[in-house]
């Protein structure tokens, strides 16, 4: 049983769909440099969930433990 060219095609296709996935490793940035911009967005990240959760107000999030 051969399957012509349809190992071929799917190849084909299969290459198409992941061209542009991937991680582009070649940033121009030392590991250092890097570290520090993850190390930042993770900052802002946090600054901004706490920032909302201390706004908020109607959270509930807390409000579990308190029922009895």
């Amino acid at each position: 049983m051969t399957r012509g060219n349809q190992r071929d095609r799917d190849r084909e296709r299969a290459q198409a769909r992941n061209t542009g996935k991937g991680k582009n490793k070649d940033d121009g940035l030392t590991p250092e440099q890097r570290r520090e911009r993850d190390a930042k967005a993770l900052q802002e990240k946090a600054a901004k969930k706490a920032a909302q959760a201390g706004g908020g107000g109607g959270s509930t999030a807390g409000d579990k433990t308190k029922k009895k």
